[in-house]
């Protein structure tokens, strides 16, 4: 199959992004990114295969990725110059992987409890869905959103309750101390019954090292 290039998957007259910025600014949760730089974001594209028309395609394009409320949640993008945060190396897409991919799930998001938010590609049927790896459950479970409904969801969806087991009283203060590619382990863990966003103690740790428990469990 034959590769289109970057530019070719640049939709000038109908790009998402203005679209999706004016969701997030209307939104009821906290966001902050970091445009990306120009030729991260076309090889993002380029080996994406995505148009800038989608919201996925506006996302890899012009971020490096996108941190929403209060940096419980990162949105792969383009990712900096280092790699972190790149939608290409979290799937097996680059050069340089960032770490091994799942197959037949395309990962687009993490949040700090070490949870993953990945489209369906084929582990499931390819819907085309977002998955979330529920580290309480150490299972991937549906949430019957398309990634533009996802992106909704990040904006306006009731956050605090969808993570009101996982979290603790000062979380933002503990997450806004994380380095760049960090989450928090939870001691006891989640899927014990003993673990629990207020009984369990926190200590940073890799994304990597979280992701080994997808891996384990897939």
């Amino acid at each position: 199959m034959n590769r289109l290039s970057a530019n070719e998957w640049i939709d000038r007259e109908n790009h998402a992004w203005q679209e999706l910025k004016e969701l997030l600014d209307q939104g009821e949760n906290t966001y902050n990114y970091v445009s990306a730089q120009l030729e991260l974001g076309e090889d993002a594209l380029c080996r994406l295969q995505v148009s800038t028309r989608s919201y996925l395609g506006a996302v890899a394009y012009e971020t490096q990725g996108i941190v929403v409320d209060h940096g419980w949640i990162t949105l792969l993008g383009a990712g900096d110059e280092h790699g972190h945060g790149s939608l290409t190396r979290w799937n097996g897409l680059s050069d340089e992987p960032e770490i091994q991919p799942l197959a037949g799930m395309m990962v687009v998001a993490y949040d700090v409890a070490g949870g993953f938010f990945a489209l369906d590609t084929g582990k499931y049927g390819g819907t085309g869905q977002i998955y979330y790896f529920a580290p309480d459950a150490l299972e991937w479970e549906a949430t019957d959103l398309s990634y533009s409904e996802f992106m909704t969801w990040l904006a306006e969806g009731d956050l605090q309750l969808f993570y009101e087991t996982f979290r603790w009283k000062g979380w933002q203060e503990d997450t806004a101390q994380l380095g760049a590619g960090q989450v928090f382990a939870y001691y006891p863990p989640l899927w014990t019954k003993e673990g629990g966003g207020e009984s369990s103690s926190k200590a940073p740790i890799p994304i990597a090292e979280a992701w080994k428990t997808v891996l384990e469990a897939k």
